[in-house]
């Protein structure tokens, strides 16, 4: 069984901070404390001072690997594991993962940059054999020294070169786009959860839907939502389709946001077309099953889990990779209703 480990304490100083400290790598700190060899007995000595200095300590699990050994686990740090989309992406590098005879340890950060780094830390010094990463917007660079190879999941790295396996996300959103603009629909509202890099090319793959077909986007349809989950999208989507011209259609730019603006509709009693990003549970099985774009986002983990696996044992040395994976449209009611045969008429 996997292991989900909650990053140490905020005021426990970490190996990065030792890093910083003595102005060396992370994989160089790693060494130092592991007993490791390979280290410059001038650059051990700045080291054990940084340790010394800080009051650093190794964990326990630490303590017990022998310098040298050979890890059989991987690591997957990522966002919120109640999310279906990360959950998905966990379950598939552990069987990939378990196939190859590796455990996976799990690390949950949900969005914040300083307890990344810290999970990242307390990760390395278990001396796992490689890291898959769902990053947050902070700078990565730090990860050059860390002595490990590292995967990046769904988004890329910051300051940092690296492997990267990720959705069509701009495609995606054109995809969204460019079939409600078939329709006829010309005020296509799009709700974006915060994010540094995902819902920002899906709102891309919009704006390039509408060029395509020279229609103009109104920007105040264009709605940046101040938290990513259902019930900033359920406020947000009853104001705009209460305003005295509202949208024809609604584009969702993830799975929670989805869900918040179909419950909205239900309490208004609109029936704009709909498009969510994401495929999520029972949306086959509405009264009007919702359209959706979609992608393999178990295959987003199992091909994390390959290219890394490929990476620790040596047999892949190519530069970093760019691995994209494509979306489609699943076609299933909601967004094939035109302005005129549903828009924003009331249900009866």
């Amino acid at each position: 069984m996997p292991e989900t480990f909650p990053p140490p304490e905020a005021a426990r100083p970490t190996m990065i901070d030792v890093a910083r400290r003595a102005g060396v790598g992370l994989g160089t700190v790693s060494r130092v404390v592991n007993g490791g060899h390979g280290v410059r007995d001038e650059t051990a000595q700045r080291v054990r001072k940084a340790i010394d200095e800080l009051g650093f300590q190794r964990n326990e699990v630490a303590r017990a690997l022998r310098p040298g050994k050979k890890s059989s686990s991987l690591a997957l740090v990522l966002g919120d594991l109640t999310n279906p989309f990360f959950a998905s992406i966990a379950k598939a590098s552990l069987e990939v993962a378990g196939q190859s005879g590796f455990a996976v340890v799990l690390g949950s950060v949900d969005e914040d940059p300083e307890g990344e780094k810290r999970a990242i830390q307390e990760l390395v010094s278990r001396q796992v054999a490689g890291l898959m990463i769902v990053p947050d917007q902070g700078d990565h660079s730090f990860l050059a020294g860390a002595g490990v190879p590292v995967v990046f999941v769904d988004r890329p790295a910051t300051g940092l070169d690296a492997d990267i396996v990720m959705v069509d996300n701009e495609g995606g959103g054109r995809l969204a786009a460019a079939h409600l603009l078939a329709q006829g629909h010309r005020r296509i509202a799009i709700l974006l959860a915060p994010s540094y890099y995902t819902t920002g090319r899906r709102l891309r793959g919009y704006r390039r839907a509408h060029r395509e077909v020279d229609a103009t986007v109104d920007e105040s349809l264009v709605i940046q939502l101040p938290e990513g989950n259902a019930e900033a999208a359920e406020k947000a989507t009853r104001e705009v389709m209460l305003r005295a011209d509202p949208p024809t259609a609604i584009f969702a730019s993830t799975n929670f946001l989805t869900e918040g603006v179909l419950r909205a509709l239900r309490e208004l009693g609109r029936e704009p077309a709909v498009v969510g990003f994401d495929d999520f549970r029972l949306a086959d099985m509405l009264p009007t099953p919702v359209t959706v774009v979609a992608s393999d986002i178990a295959e987003l983990g199992r091909s994390a889990a390959r290219l890394l696996l490929d990476r620790a044992s040596g047999a892949d040395r190519r530069p970093p990779q760019r691995i994209v994976l494509p979306c489609a449209l699943i076609q299933r009611g909601s967004g094939e209703r035109t302005p005129d045969s549903a828009g924003n008429r009331k249900r009866r």
